[in-house]
C-alpha cells in the first residue's frame, strides 16, 4: 500500500505508540518500505517531539524500557551501531579503522566496515547498504582522490547521522554541512618545513604523488614556505597516482641528484614514507648520501623508522582521527534534535625525529 507522507507520519506513530519502542528495520517491514525513507520520517517526527530515537530504535515518548523497570528511554549512544565506509582497510586507513574500532568497543557499540576499493560508484551503495542494516550512523571516507568533494555529493543525505573522516567538503556543498575529522596534513608540512629551516636548510623541494593527503600536503608546503621567507627551488616533483612504480621512482631520484649536484637543494619533504624509502634507496646509488648531500623527511610513518637509514617522519594522528570521529558521531547519536552545532576537527600531525635530517647547517 502506498502513502502519502503525512498518512506514512500518522501510520508510524500509530505502530510504535502501540509497541512503545520498535527497531527502524522493524518498523520499516511492517510499513513496506525502504529504512532509509524511514529514518527521514523518523528523524521529522523526532525534532518535532513526537517520536524518540534510541540506539537504531523508535521509542514513544516516555515509553517504559521493554524490561519494564519504569525507566524513561532517552537518547543514548552506547551500544550504538557505527557503520564506516572506507576506500581500503589497509595502508593509511588500517589504523584509522583501529582507532573506530577501539573507541566504538570503550562506548559498548559494535563497528561495522564496508570497502569501496576506492570505486566511486561503491561510495552511496555501500552507505546505503549499511543504513539498510540499520546502522545508528555512519563514518564517511569517499573515494575523492583529491579529499575533497566535487560538489555532486547529494548521496551524503542518508537519513542518519553522518560524518566525513580525513575528507573535506568544499563551502555550498552539501558535504560542507557535516561534521567532519581530519588529518591536518597542511600543518603536517608546516612542520617539517620548520624543522628543516632550523637547520639551516633554505631550498628545500616537494616530492609527492596524486592523494587526499598530497593535495593538503601541497597547501601547507607553499603556505610554509612563504611564512619562512623562502622560495620554492623547483616546482613539486611528481611521484604518481596509484601504486608503487619502480620507474618513477627512479625518475624522481634522478631529478632529485641533479638538482643536488647542481646545489639547488638541500632537503625534501617527500610524500609518503615507503616512497621515500624507496627513493633513498636510488639515491645512495647515484651516490647522493642522506642526510649529508641532501635531509630527507617523510611525510607518514607506516614504515620510516624501519629503514636501515631511520627516517624522520611526520605522523599523522590517523588513530587519533578514527577514535575522535567515533565519538564526535556518537555525541551526534545522544544529542540528536538538539540542536548541538556542526563540528569540524583538525588533529594536528607529529614530527618525529631520526636520522635523515642531519645536523644544522653552518650558516
Amino acid at each position: 500500500m502506498r502513502y502519502t507522507v503525512e498518512e506514512r507520519h500518522e501510520r508510524i506513530l500509530e505502530l510504535v505508540r502501540a509497541a512503545g519502542t520498535l527497531r527502524v528495520t522493524e518498523l520499516a517491514e511492517q510499513l513496506d518500505i525502504s529504512t532509509v525513507t524511514l529514518r527521514r520520517d523518523v528523524e521529522q517526527l523526532a525534532v518535532q517531539g513526537r517520536l524518540e530515537r534510541v540506539r537504531g530504535s523508535v521509542s514513544w515518548p516516555h515509553a517504559e524500557t521493554p524490561e519494564g523497570r519504569g525507566h524513561l528511554i532517552a537518547p543514548a549512544a552506547a551500544g550504538a551501531v557505527i557503520g564506516l565506509v572506507v576506500p581500503q582497510a589497509t595502508h593509511y586507513f588500517a589504523d584509522v579503522i583501529r582507532g573506530a574500532q577501539d573507541a566504538t568497543a570503550a562506548a559498548g557499540g559494535r563497528l561495522v566496515l564496508a570497502v569501496t576499493n576506492y570505486q566511486p560508484s561503491q561510495d552511496a551503495a555501500q552507505a546505503e547498504r549499511l543504513v539498510a542494516a540499520g546502522v545508528d550512523g555512519l563514518l564517511l571516507v569517499p573515494s575523492w582522490i583529491t579529499g575533497e568533494d566535487s560538489g555532486s555529493a547529494d548521496w551524503l543525505e542518508l537519513g542518519v547521522p553522518a560524518a566525513l573522516v580525513e575528507r573535506r567538503g568544499t563551502p555550498g556543498t552539501i558535504a560542507a554541512e557535516l561534521d567532519r575529522v581530519c588529518s591536518d596534513h597542511a600543518a603536517g608540512a608546516g612542520l617539517a618545513l620548520r624543522h628543516l629551516a632550523s637547520l639551516g636548510h633554505r631550498q628545500i623541494a616537494l616530492v609527492s604523488g596524486i592523494s587526499a593527503t598530497q593535495v593538503q600536503v601541497r597547501r601547507g608546503y607553499e603556505a610554509a614556505l612563504s611564512a619562512l621567507g623562502l622560495s620554492a627551488p623547483m616546482p613539486p616533483v611528481e611521484l604518481y597516482a596509484g601504486d608503487v612504480v619502480p620507474e618513477r621512482i627512479e625518475a624522481v631520484a634522478d631529478t632529485l641528484a641533479a638538482a643536488v649536484g647542481e646545489r639547488r637543494i638541500s632537503a625534501a619533504l617527500v610524500v609518503g614514507d615507503v616512497d621515500a624509502l624507496l627513493i633513498v634507496q636510488s639515491l645512495r646509488a647515484r651516490g647522493v648520501r642522506v642526510p649529508e648531500d641532501l635531509a630527507l623527511v617523510a611525510y607518514d610513518d607506516d614504515v620510516a623508522a624501519l629503514s636501515d637509514l631511520p627516517l624522520t617522519a611526520i605522523a599523522p594522528p590517523k588513530h587519533a582521527v578514527g577514535e575522535a570521529a567515533v565519538r564526535l558521531l556518537l555525541q551526534r547519536l545522544s544529542a540528536e534534535g538538539k540542536g548541538i552545532p556542526r563540528y569540524h576537527l583538525d588533529l594536528l600531525p607529529e614530527l618525529r625525529l631520526r636520522v635523515s635530517c642531519g645536523r644544522l647547517l653552518p650558516r
